[in-house]
């Protein structure tokens, strides 16, 4: 079993503390690391030998505070409808971090060469504001990490103090209050670097790629000048920018009833409660998972 240091666990797991039985009531993610990454993963480690499919995303892909997320979902699916009971069976690797942004997965040639070498990546949508621009910024790693803000942007708002922000979130936040006007010019930016940055990924992909919206709500048709809902400024066209780089698109929205379930069937400490209750919910990843079987089975085929 891998054992960490506390500082293994902020700065490789975003957070996500509860790790090798640490916490009383925590659930295991059997944290696991691929080839020459320095990122952890959630585990089973998976074997990478033969075919396999790759997740990518954030919390949601994760699975945080879920026993068995989606892509262990899908794994079993598959496994169990396989026309050929003697074919190696197709095992599903989740390369979920928690706060991840597309910085994560470019900048990261080991984790870049895995997803490549899938037989199909799930790439889940993931927000604009936990990735470098050119206004700004984050770690590498801890995506959500705010680093540095360039002249651009201190330009654009010389009466903030950038020194005293060290998540993007509390910073964009900021903005937003001293001057909405300004906010939308720095959104905008981060909506093309989106685009730009995801057409990248997919591109190195070689178009193997399914598109999941993990969300709520479908895809708003115009952008929101606000730090809500999430995925946070994606709007519909930018997504339909990346349609005829993917496989499928997956874009409804998750049901009420998956979504009011609450805390129930998760494991988390008492301390995660909170952040818990923001979580998807077991029947919220189910239903992701019955939304793509069907989509991975005709597109693997």
């Amino acid at each position: 079993m891998l054992i960490l240091t506390p500082g293994e666990w902020e700065s490789d797991w975003g957070g996500v503390m509860s790790v090798a039985g640490s916490f009383q009531g925590a659930l295991e993610y059997l944290p696991c690391r691929y080839g020459k990454s320095r990122l952890l993963f959630r585990g089973p480690k998976r074997g990478l030998d033969g075919r396999y499919v790759a997740f990518l995303g954030g919390a949601e892909t994760f699975g945080r505070f879920v026993e068995t997320p989606f892509p262990a979902l899908v794994e079993t699916a598959l496994d169990a409808t396989r026309e050929d009971a003697a074919a190696p069976a197709l095992p599903s690797v989740n390369l979920g971090v928690v706060n991840a942004g597309i910085d994560l997965y470019l900048g990261d040639p080991a984790v870049l060469s895995l997803a490549a070498r899938a037989e199909l990546c799930v790439i889940q949508v993931m927000g604009a504001q936990n990735m470098s621009n050119r206004y700004y910024g984050v770690h590498p790693r801890r995506n959500d990490r705010f680093l540095h803000a360039s002249d651009r942007l201190q330009q654009l708002f010389p009466e903030v103090d950038f020194t005293e922000f060290h998540f993007t979130l509390h910073m964009l936040g900021r903005l937003l209050e001293v001057s909405p006007e300004r906010f939308a010019e720095v959104t905008a930016e981060l909506r093309l670097a989106w685009v730009a940055r995801m057409k990248q990924l997919l591109t190195l992909l070689g178009g193997r790629a399914v598109l999941l919206w993990a969300a709520g709500h479908l895809p708003p048709d115009t952008h929101v000048n606000a730090l809500a809902p999430a995925p946070l400024f994606i709007e519909r066209g930018m997504i339909e920018a990346l349609r005829p780089r993917v496989a499928a698109v997956i874009d409804r929205p998750l049901s009420d009833a998956s979504l009011q379930t609450g805390t129930e069937g998760m494991v988390f400490a008492d301390f995660e409660a909170a952040a818990a209750a923001e979580a998807l919910s077991p029947a919220a990843h189910q239903e992701i998972a019955a939304a793509l079987i069907p989509v991975l089975e005709r597109t693997l085929r």
